[in-house]
């Protein structure tokens, strides 16, 4: 997984949890929607300085936007209920 993969991953889940629209998320962070689209659709790479304000608006540390989902997390969005149930 690439840093671009993990950024929007996490950019995404913690937006989803906070209930903020890409839209919602840009005007907080004083960016353009199609930024945040681009940035969870692995199109943009993000500079320091994006990735902190994205991090404030979402309350949290910088490098929690970076950081690699536990592969708990990971293995778990992959499983999938058995059809035997």
């Amino acid at each position: 997984m690439d840093i671009r993969e993990i950024l929007a991953q996490n950019l995404r889940r913690l937006r989803r949890a906070r209930r903020f629209s890409q839209e919602e998320l840009a005007h907080r962070a004083k960016i353009d929607r199609t930024y945040v689209s681009s940035l969870e659709r692995r199109i943009y790479s993000a500079t320091i300085d994006i990735v902190d304000k994205l991090a404030r608006v979402l309350g949290v540390e910088a490098a929690d936007l970076l950081k690699r989902p536990s592969t708990d997390s990971t293995e778990r969005k992959r499983a999938r209920p058995s059809s035997n149930s």
